[in-house]
């Protein structure tokens, strides 16, 4: 008898847990959380911002000029083989402060967010 009412409670414990848990699921899903790999892509295409501002920044201190994309690769302060990462663009625009390097998202998208790093080499997001 006292092994029944342990198996019980055991049974009773991993239903309540199972219950939770497929609820704390769905509730983090139905709140438009991103899934790992839209996750993985924006940590990308932050890096790849933080990357071509570097080499920006390397490419003002030798040229005392704002490179495109394609200088930057060409002169070889970046090594870049595409302009751009699942769907995102890159650009890079001439400011009076120094430049501006944006990422810009897939239309269509749902949940998706521009990007952009100047030379303070701050990520933020844009709308």
């Amino acid at each position: 008898m006292r092994a029944a009412l342990s198996v019980a409670a055991i049974l009773v414990a991993a239903a309540v847990t199972l219950f939770i848990y497929k609820n704390s699921l769905t509730q983090s899903q139905a709140s438009g959380a991103a899934t790992p790999a839209q996750t993985i892509d924006v940590v990308g295409v932050k890096n790849d911002l933080l990357a071509i501002a570097q080499a920006e920044r390397t490419y003002q201190a030798t040229h005392d000029s704002v490179a495109s994309l394609d200088e930057l690769v060409s002169s070889g302060a970046m090594s870049m083989k595409k302009s751009g990462r699942d769907g995102y663009t890159y650009d890079v625009q001439s400011t009076s402060d120094g430049f501006r390097v944006t990422a810009h998202c897939p239309s269509g998208l749902a949940g998706c967010a521009n990007y952009a790093v100047d030379q303070s080499m701050e990520v933020r997001a844009e709308q």
